[in-house]
């Protein structure tokens, strides 16, 4: 049992507020999943920076200097803005590549939570009011934004397990269920060049995602994909740089709602995580229907 939000905002003026109602629906699933939270917050688009999320055990030591050795390697102006045991390091969209091969060098024991134009992801160990305050996440904006609160099944509880997981630039997913076919997937996946930080299933939907909107599809026929190609019990919400989506499996037996007004689309494991949004009382409230993809861009 695990608890996933989205919210995909339609009016600008909740923009500034994201981070808070994000942050909201997320607490109140808190119970859903002990072991680990994380969001994912999608902000305003830069035309002269990208950004990479990355996360330490030694913050501190790893931190240090970073951006003056990241800068000399790769020959470009970068900048770092951390918080706890995160940083966000932004430099110039066509190095960013350059970037995370060079951090690897650099850092090995840094790992990388996201990367993207507009992207930012924070995840950790503890309850998702934790891990909220310890980001900051409240003050964040942005134009939509998913999150996860995890309860533990299939692999260890740790920062690299816990979600959202992202496999693609300004792509990112977190899931409730469980898949069975995991292992041939990553398989396959690995043979067309994927990589894996970890034996989580959720990351092998994100990759495969990535693959599919890869080879040209968007991200309603990536979704729809999922039902053919993936065994198991699952409700995905995705993230991308301007859409958001939907998808439960065709048995559909982990709980899922969502709410539509003329200023947001919202997602919640309950419904308890819609409650305090504006205007949820006049809302168009359903029940997203077994093998049905639902998404929205911007």
């Amino acid at each position: 049992m695990c608890g996933i939000v989205g919210l995909f905002l339609k009016d600008k003026s909740l923009e500034p507020k994201l981070g808070a109602m994000l942050s909201e629906m997320l607490v109140s699933l808190s119970d859903r999943g002990p072991d680990s939270a994380g969001i994912a917050i999608y902000g305003a688009p830069s035309r002269n920076e990208a950004k990479i999320t990355i996360q330490s055990a030694k913050p501190a030591s790893d931190f240090r200097d970073l951006d003056i050795e990241l800068a000399k390697a790769i020959g470009a102006p970068v900048s770092i803005a951390v918080k706890s045991t995160h940083a966000v390091v932004r430099t110039a969209p066509a190095k960013i590549d350059e970037a995370r091969e060079a951090m690897q060098t650099l850092r090995p024991d840094i790992r990388i939570m996201g990367a993207g134009d507009v992207v930012e992801i924070y995840k950790e160990v503890g309850l998702p009011e934790a891990v909220v305050d310890r980001f900051d996440v409240r003050k964040m904006t942005g134009t939509h934004g998913i999150g996860h609160t995890r309860m533990a099944t299939e692999s260890a509880v740790t920062t690299m397990g816990a979600h959202p997981f992202s496999t693609g630039a300004d792509q990112c997913l977190v899931h409730n269920g469980s898949l069975s076919n995991h292992n041939n997937v990553r398989r396959e996946l690995i043979r067309e060049g994927m990589k894996f930080e970890t034996e989580n299933d959720t990351e092998v939907a994100a990759a495969y995602l990535s693959s599919q909107m890869a080879h040209g599809k968007n991200l309603g026929e990536a979704l729809e994909g999922t039902l053919s190609d993936l065994d198991g019990f699952f409700t995905f919400v995705v993230g991308t740089k301007n859409g958001f989506g939907v998808v439960r499996d065709p048995i559909a037996c982990k709980p899922a709602v969502m709410a539509e007004t003329d200023q947001y689309v919202a997602f919640g494991s309950e419904y308890r995580a819609l409650t305090k949004l504006p205007g949820i009382d006049n809302a168009r409230v359903w029940e997203p229907e077994p093998a049905t993809v639902y998404f929205w861009e911007h």
